[in-house]
């Protein structure tokens, strides 16, 4: 009987603990300015492995392996980094946030402690509108290594127009209209002439006007696969009152974006309720 309500005592610290904890943070940012989602790892022992997925089967994943000392990227813009060296602070840096950046998003940290997931809320809002009701899009011009280049008009109203300089290829377009009446325009571009590396975007718009030139030479490839494996999973998550940690059968997948799709499959469960 002692026994039990020794469990219980340690099952309501427990669950003080979690509701005061960050297991679970809401970030709200403008469009155009810099995100910043944390990782609030406290463990001492030292970290292994670092991975962030936004909540989408194609979206991007970013991870750092520490034995490695290397990042990887998968499906993530030149606008999507580390803050800082991911061994010291692993939170992820956005910049300039876009509408599509909207999302959530999950840190999980590898140490020998077991395995760490952390949840990230980031609500994007679009600028005020100006005296004549037009609202100027935020610009940017990064590297797809499927497409090519890629400028992007975010949240722009009226839409921006997008056009290319010594365009050596057709480019395509893709337009999203948000609930604000804002409008994001994007343009893809091939790189095809390697003599000529440096691609440049012009937007127009009746609030602005933007040149921007983006070399492609000077991009570096990324790897389409990462290695994962770990002895153990914790899981918390605000509005839930109880931390639960499983044992799983450490595991490699060559497809991380399948492997992370959903916390459901993320966990196979082998033990039962303990403490933290």
């Amino acid at each position: 009987m002692a026994q039990t309500w020794a469990v219980l005592a340690a099952l309501l610290f427990l669950l003080i603990d979690l509701v005061e904890g960050q297991a679970y943070n809401m970030v709200n940012v403008e469009v155009g300015h810099e995100a910043v989602l944390s990782c609030p790892y406290t463990s001492k022992e030292p970290l292994l492995m670092v991975i962030w997925k936004m909540k989408c089967s194609t979206c991007c994943l970013l991870a750092y392996r520490s034995d490695h000392n290397k990042t990887k990227k998968l499906n993530c813009s030149e606008r999507t980094m580390w803050r800082y060296s991911p061994d010291s602070d692993p939170a992820l840096r956005i910049y300039p946030v876009n509408l599509d950046d909207e999302g959530n998003y999950t840190c999980e940290v590898v140490s020998r402690a077991g395995n760490f997931l952390f949840f990230s809320s980031l609500t994007v809002t679009g600028p005020c509108l100006s005296d004549n009701g037009l609202v100027p899009p935020t610009v940017t011009l990064t590297c797809d290594n499927s497409r090519g280049a890629v400028c992007r008009a975010s949240a722009g109203k009226p839409a921006a127009d997008i056009s290319w300089v010594s365009a050596s290829s057709h480019s395509t377009e893709e337009e999203v209209h948000h609930p604000n009446g804002t409008v994001t325009r994007v343009s893809y571009i091939a790189w095809v002439n390697s003599t000529h590396p440096t691609v440049t975007c012009l937007v127009t718009h009746p609030a602005t006007n933007q040149t921007l030139s983006l070399d492609l030479s000077q991009t570096s490839p990324r790897i389409p696969y990462l290695l994962i494996a770990g002895p153990a999973s914790v899981a918390a998550v605000s509005g839930v009152t109880l931390c639960l940690i499983f044992t799983r059968r450490g595991k490699s997948f060559d497809e991380p974006e399948m492997y992370y799709k959903s916390i459901a499959d993320y966990v196979q469960v082998q033990g039962h309720v303990l403490y933290c």
